[in-house]
C-alpha cells in the first residue's frame, strides 16, 4: 500500500518522481522478463514441433510394416449382399447363390385373458430347460417373467382387436440353434409356431459336382474368403460374385498422408526460421529472425527428415514412386505416378514405401524420443532456463519493493524536515518582526 506523500511542504510531485526512479530501477528486471518471454516462445515452438514429430514417428512406424499396406476392398455384384474386409484379406473371387436367409422362431397363443397355468417350461434347441413362474396369471406377469429369465425367448403381449390379446414368443437369436418349445401350456393356450427358426444358407459352385452348402445362424458368413465376410438379405437363385482386390486408393492415401506429415514438419521449421526485414518508427531498416533462426539442432532435425524421405533406395530415387523433393525444400506426392508404380510392381513399391517409412520413423524418434530425443533434451534445457529467469524476476520483485519503500520513507522524511524548517523560519520571521517594531517605538 503506497503512502500519500506528495509534497505538502516541498511542492514536489513525489509520486511521479518515485515512479520515474522505479522505472529506471526496474530496467534490469524488464530485460530479464523480455528474455524469459523469448524463452517461453521458444519452448512453445519446440513443443509444437516435437508433438508433430512424435505423430510422424507413430504414423511412419505403422507403415514401416509391409503388412500395414496390404489393404484390400471387397465388392459384390448384388445389392442384396454386402461385404466387410478385415485383417488377412487376399485377392480372390467367389460365386454363390442364396438358398435361405436366417430367421427366428415365432410362436403365438390363441386369444387369452390370463395364462392358464401357474408356470411354463421353455426348452431350447440345445435341450436346456427353463421353468418360468410368473407372479400371477395375467399376461403382463407372464411377459415380465419370461423376459426376465435366461430362456433365450422374448415374450410380447399383442392386441388383436376387440379388447383381446395373444402372447407372442420369439427366439432371442436367429438360426436353428434359437429354436424352442413351450412344453406345458394348457391346451386352451393353443400355441402355434408361425415361423420356424432356420440358418441362412448359401451354395458355392452351384449346379456343379463341387457344389457345397454353407450354413450360418445369422445372415453373415464370416471368412467366406480370407479376411472377408458377406452378409445376405434375400434369397436368390442368381449367382452373386464377391471380388477382393488390392485397395490402391487406400494405399495411395496412406502414403500421401505420410508425405503431408513430413511437409507439416518442414513448414513449421521454415516458418519459424524465416528472417523478416522491416523498418522501425524512424524508417530505419531492421531485421528479425524466428524462434528457430540459427538453431543448429533444428537444422539437424530438418536435414534428417528430408534425407529420410528423399534419399535413394537401392540406387533408385523415391521420385520413381511419385515421392520427390521440390525446389523449395519440401516433399511432393504424385498419386498418378505412385499408382503406376504400384500397378507395375506392387511388391517392390510397397517394400520401398516401408523402407522410406522406416527411415522417417527412425529420424522422427531420434528427435522426439521423450528421454533422449534431440528436441526433448533441448526443451528440458529451455525449461530450466525459464525456471531460472522466473527465480530472478521474483528476486527482483522483492528488491524493487524494498527500494520503493525506501524512497517513500526518504521523501516522507524530507517533507517532515521541510515542514519543520518552514515552521522555524516563520517563528524567526515573527521574532525579527517583533524586534523591529520595538526599535521603532523607542
Amino acid at each position: 500500500m503506497g503512502l500519500a506523500i506528495d509534497g505538502l511542504s516541498s511542492g514536489l510531485d513525489t509520486t511521479s518522481l518515485i515512479k520515474s526512479l522505479m522505472t529506471l530501477e526496474a530496467a534490469p528486471q524488464n530485460l530479464i522478463k523480455s528474455k524469459a518471454a523469448a524463452v517461453q516462445s521458444r519452448i512453445s515452438a519446440l513443443q509444437g514441433l516435437n508433438s508433430a514429430l512424435a505423430d510422424l514417428a507413430t504414423r511412419a512406424t505403422k507403415l514401416a510394416d509391409p503388412k500395414s499396406l496390404e489393404l484390400y476392398t471387397a465388392t459384390s455384384s448384388s445389392a442384396k449382399v454386402t461385404t466387410t474386409v478385415g485383417a488377412g484379406a487376399k485377392p480372390g473371387a467367389m460365386d454363390f447363390t442364396v438358398s435361405q436367409i436366417a430367421q427366428t422362431q415365432v410362436s403365438v397363443t390363441r386369444n387369452l385373458t390370463a395364462w392358464p397355468e401357474a408356470t411354463l417350461t421353455i426348452v431350447g434347441q440345445d435341450g436346456k430347460t427353463t421353468t418360468v413362474t410368473p407372479q400371477g396369471t395375467s399376461l403382463d406377469d407372464v411377459v415380465t417373467a419370461v423376459n426376465g429369465s435366461a430362456a433365450g425367448v422374448v415374450a410380447s403381449k399383442v392386441s388383436v382387436g376387440g379388447g383381446e390379446y395373444r402372447l407372442q414368443f420369439t427366439s432371442a437369436k436367429s438360426g436353428e440353434s434359437g429354436g424352442f418349445t413351450i412344453s406345458d401350456p394348457n391346451p386352451t393356450a393353443g400355441l402355434t409356431t408361425v415361423q420356424t427358426s432356420q440358418d441362412a444358407q448359401i451354395k458355392l459352385w452351384t449346379g456343379t459336382a463341387a457344389e457345397v452348402t454353407l450354413n450360418s445362424p445369422s445372415n453373415t458368413f464370416a471368412e467366406l474368403l480370407p479376411g472377408v465376410s458377406a452378409a445376405v438379405s434375400e434369397v436368390s437363385s442368381t449367382a452373386t460374385r464377391v471380388t477382393v482386390a488390392r485397395d490402391n486408393a487406400q494405399i495411395s492415401k496412406a502414403v500421401s498422408d505420410l508425405v503431408s506429415g513430413v511437409n507439416g514438419i518442414l513448414a513449421q521449421i521454415s516458418t519459424k526460421t524465416a528472417v523478416v526485414s522491416s523498418t522501425n518508427a524512424t524508417g530505419s531498416p531492421i531485421t528479425s529472425g524466428g524462434v528457430f533462426t540459427g538453431d543448429s539442432t533444428i537444422r539437424t532435425v530438418n536435414a534428417a527428415i528430408l534425407a529420410a524421405a528423399s534419399q535413394p533406395l537401392d540406387g533408385k530415387s523415391p521420385s520413381e514412386l511419385g515421392i520427390s523433393i521440390t525446389k523449395t525444400g519440401t516433399m511432393e506426392f504424385n498419386a498418378t505416378k505412385f499408382g503406376d508404380a504400384l500397378a507395375k510392381d506392387p511388391t517392390g513399391t510397397l517394400a520401398a514405401v516401408a523402407t522410406i517409412a522406416g527411415r522417417l520413423a527412425d529420424a522422427a524418434k531420434q528427435a522426439s524420443d521423450p528421454v533422449n530425443g534431440l528436441l526433448s533434451t533441448k526443451i528440458k534445457g529451455q525449461q530450466s532456463t525459464a525456471k531460472d529467469y522466473a527465480t530472478q524476476i521474483e528476486n527482483w520483485d522483492d528488491r524493487l519493493q524494498t527500494r520503493r519503500t525506501t524512497l517513500q520513507r526518504t521523501y516522507s522524511a524530507l517533507e517532515v524536515a521541510l515542514s519543520g524548517m518552514k515552521a522555524q523560519s516563520a517563528w524567526l520571521s515573527s521574532q525579527l518582526a517583533g524586534l523591529s517594531s520595538g526599535s521603532s517605538s523607542s
